[in-house]
């Protein structure tokens, strides 16, 4: 009898791990951790400041909210955005100001708030062609969005020590 009940336990904890939600809560919890550090830049270093060839913090920025933007957007259609079309490589303004790229990171987080709920369980499951350019299972590029994230906010906390400014911790995604 306890042995099927640590069965039970174990079976439980590995749904709960993998499910969509999970993944949404731990995405979410690394979004949330990147906007504090974008909040904790002086705003005259976010789009300036860079060390050793890398670029400044907001440009990476754009870059993670185009990958999260387009890359939700898309698992709902029959095409993709092509890797040219994503904001951080069109060119296009993104923002100018630490309260323009918040309000940017905000909308991105609202939208996969809300698209993600109708993401049939078989897509997480599917190959699909991210960007026009990269192909893999569904769930495997999902978690390279978040792994991207998670590079290039490491990046902002060394330029964060750089300036002298303590970064938040790491550990805390509230």
């Amino acid at each position: 009898m306890e042995n099927n009940q640590i069965k039970q336990q174990i079976n439980n904890a590995i749904e709960g791990f993998t499910t969509s939600a999970s993944i949404l809560n731990y995405w979410q919890g690394h979004r949330r951790l990147t906007r504090q550090v974008i909040e904790a830049f002086p705003e005259d270093k976010l789009f300036k400041y860079s060390l050793g060839g890398m670029r400044p913090f907001a440009v990476m920025v754009n870059e993670i909210m185009s990958m999260a933007d387009s890359g939700i957007q898309d698992l709902f259609q029959d095409k993709s955005t092509p890797i040219a079309e994503l904001n951080h490589l069109s060119g296009k303004c993104f923002a100018c100001t630490k309260e323009e790229l918040l309000n940017l990171w905000d909308d991105v987080t609202y939208k996969i708030d809300t698209l993600w709920p109708l993401i049939p369980q078989q897509r997480f499951r599917e190959v699909m062609l991210a960007f026009g350019a990269y192909e893999g299972v569904t769930s495997d590029i999902i978690l390279y969005w978040i792994d991207n994230e998670i590079h290039h906010r490491a990046q902002g906390y060394v330029y964060l020590r750089c300036l002298g400014v303590e970064p938040p911790a790491f550990w805390n995604r509230n």
